[in-house]
């Protein structure tokens, strides 16, 4: 018996439309990242990007539970002496919604080079409007 492999031109990708609006943001990331690294299709394979694209919109509207909202932070280093940057999530919430799913789901891909390939499949809007209307998009409720 030997195992399948599926070839590129096997691999469909399909468009979802996720619309974030009220979804907990670490049990949407979970979901986003199952679909962009093709775990929901039964032609998976770990080292191949089988994922799908993901559009989501309505990323302002995330929530997070508990205190979060004051006391979670998010760090960024510029690389030079003394170059630590903290914003709390409420405050980038505001500056930009995107960043806040973006680093959700990047954390929960595999840490290898596949992992920027997949999140290039990610969209992610700040209301409602979208520029994907082309690619027909299906809406999936996570």
């Amino acid at each position: 018996m030997k195992t399948y492999v599926p070839k590129k031109t096997e691999i469909k990708k399909n468009w979802y439309l996720v619309d974030a609006e009220g979804k907990i943001l670490g049990r949407l990331a979970s979901k986003i990242a199952q679909i962009l690294s093709g775990k929901n299709k039964p032609i998976y394979t770990p080292f191949l990007d089988t994922g799908d694209f993901v559009v989501v919109i309505n990323a302002k509207k995330v929530k997070v539970t508990g205190n979060k909202e004051k006391k979670k932070i998010y760090y960024h280093y510029s690389g030079y002496p003394g170059g630590m940057k903290e914003i709390v999530y409420e405050k980038l919430l505001e500056k930009k919604p995107a960043l806040i799913i973006q680093k959700a789901v990047r954390g929960m891909l595999p840490k290898n080079k596949l992992r920027s390939k997949m999140l290039k499949k990610l969209k992610i809007y700040a209301g409602p409007e979208h520029r994907h209307q082309a690619q027909n998009p299906e809406k999936i409720e996570l």
